[in-house]
């Protein structure tokens, strides 16, 4: 089992950084964060695990250890603001804000940050330097998935987790490869307007987006057949809650704060700009997205769609082999995009979510979400998105079922194989 990183300066040696230079005050924050901070948590989670608890209260000797990530938290983190060096570059300030999100974060799943509470003062120096860093970055000035993930430095190795469970590195490690094979197709789609949906050049980066969406799905099933249920309700799921920064309270950390689903969507055609549904979905992620992610979901709204392109194009006359191969591909894209969702919201998000939130006794089963709403209310948005990314018409909602249909079926009617239509 992954116990953390042991940083030279955490056990007593010299407080020394990399490069030879001393640790700065965010240095030794990290080296908290990746040492001590790691083996509190621990202790706590299997004491809740043991009792099938998601948290325990009123005892001496786990309240001795919550203490002690809140003080020393705070102690560290008021150090940074003394020394008065704040990272000049955003990527450095980013990654400061997700450390001090780290402890923020354990503060709420161990409610060691209740409102009205003996801790509001310890808290009080991470609520500021989070709030500056949040505000100069244009962000949520809380922790989110991207520093979970895509801004989280290994060190010998290891990343910076919760806790030494081997659950949460899994977690971590598999949903970060499912959202790099999301970037790689978005990166792949983001290229073929310039050049046109029939060229030969676009093939390549059709094959690259369907190979990319494919390891989607690969990945999820992998989480899903080696996930702990258990380990991850009780024990991973309570970090990525909302928590308060100051009076504000943020929504938790979510899998899906990144830009590239929502390229896909868009560049695809299977979801909508003018759907007031999906612009609250672009607008409510909009703040806890990396900042060049803000820059994309902004540029995908105003693109047109290569389900249209195909359409359009369909009509100048009979199909050539080259678009005919490329529009197959691409609705299998669009069969792979809804297949890899589907699957994560039937395997992951009902059975990790929904079912054990089932089980927890009446009063008890508060704050099981990240996004701050009722679980019932975000079972349906999910299921709502699923259905568009899957077009899957059903009562009330309209998908973009009929186009691809339409494509599907001036490929059959002009010689194609029949059935790509069909998903």
């Amino acid at each position: 089992m992954n116990t953390g990183t042991t940083i030279p300066g955490t056990q007593g040696e010299a407080a020394i950084a990399p490069g030879g230079r001393a640790n700065t005050a965010i240095d030794l924050l990290d080296q908290w964060i990746r040492g001590e901070f790691v083996d509190l948590n621990t202790k706590l989670e299997e004491a809740y695990f043991s009792a099938r608890s998601e948290v325990l209260t009123d005892r001496p000797d786990l309240d001795k250890l919550k203490q002690a990530i809140v003080r020393e938290g705070s102690r560290l983190i008021s150090q940074i603001a003394d020394e008065g060096k704040p990272p000049v570059s955003p990527q450095e300030r980013y990654e400061l804000l997700g450390l001090v999100g780290f402890y923020l974060a354990a503060c709420r799943r161990h409610e060691a940050d209740l409102p009205g509470g003996v801790n509001a003062g310890a808290l009080s120096p991470a609520w500021s330097l989070a709030g500056l860093l949040g505000a100069s970055l244009g962000v949520a000035p809380r922790y989110v998935f991207a520093h979970q993930s895509l801004f989280n430095p290994s060190v010998r190795d290891t990343y910076r987790t919760f806790t030494a469970l081997d659950d949460e590195r899994l977690f971590i490690t598999t949903n970060g490869l499912a959202v790099l094979a999301y970037q790689r197709a978005a990166a792949a789609l983001r290229r073929i307007p310039a050049m046109g949906v029939s060229s030969p050049l676009a093939t390549y980066l059709f094959e690259d987006a369907r190979a990319a969406l494919d390891d989607v799905l690969r990945f999820n099933r992998t989480l899903s057949e080696t996930l702990d249920v258990d380990r991850f309700f009780f024990n991973i799921r309570p970090y990525f809650k909302t928590y308060r920064v100051g009076d504000a309270e943020y929504r938790g950390a979510n899998a899906g704060d990144f830009a590239a689903i929502n390229e896909i969507d868009l560049l695809l055609g299977v979801c909508s700009a003018r759907d007031p549904f999906y612009q609250h979905v672009l607008a409510e992620k909009y703040a806890y997205v990396p900042p060049e992610d803000q820059s994309r979901l902004r540029s995908a709204v105003s693109g047109g769609t290569l389900l249209d392109s195909f359409l359009r194009e369909a009509t100048l006359g009979p199909l050539t082999p080259q678009f005919r191969h490329n529009a197959e591909l691409f609705l299998a894209i669009c069969r792979a995009h809804g297949a890899a969702y589907t699957f994560h919201h039937h395997k992951l998000v009902k059975p990790f979510l929904e079912a054990p939130a089932g089980t927890e006794p009446q009063g008890q089963a508060r704050g099981i979400t990240a996004s701050g709403p009722p679980l019932e209310a975000v079972i349906s948005g999910l299921a709502r998105l699923s259905d568009l990314r899957a077009a899957r018409d059903r009562s009330g909602l309209s998908t973009a079922r009929a186009s691809l249909n339409r494509l599907g079926n001036l490929l059959a009617h002009d010689g194609g194989a029949n059935g790509e239509s069909e998903q």
